[in-house]
């Protein structure tokens, strides 16, 4: 089974705030052929996203997918409000990092 990672299949992986106590990452992806590739693995899910983070599962809020524009959201608790003091990352723009190593299985 071929593997490959989510940065040779998505052209855009960010994050996002989702108001100051939510995080959204979001993955747009090449093409619909990768879109339904990556829906089909199942591979971005409460259980992955929980690991990547080092959140429980209960703190992924959700995930959608949505093919018209061939992405998927996911959305966690921040683990700091934003702006609040220790917080490093006022816009939630920096937190998309973990998705950038994940692998995908193709069947």
């Amino acid at each position: 089974m071929a593997t490959r990672k989510l940065t040779e299949l998505a052209s855009v992986i960010r994050s996002k705030n989702s108001g100051p106590y939510e995080l959204t990452l979001d993955v747009i992806f090449k093409d619909k052929a990768a879109y339904d590739a990556v829906c089909r693995s199942q591979v971005i899910n409460k259980s992955t996203i929980a690991n990547l983070y080092g959140i429980s599962e209960e703190e992924v809020i959700g995930i959608i997918e949505f093919a018209p524009a061939n992405a998927i959201k996911a959305t966690i608790v921040r683990p700091y409000p934003s702006g609040a003091l220790g917080e490093r990352d006022v816009y939630g723009a920096q937190q998309h990092a973990p998705l950038l190593n994940l692998e995908v299985s193709l069947d």
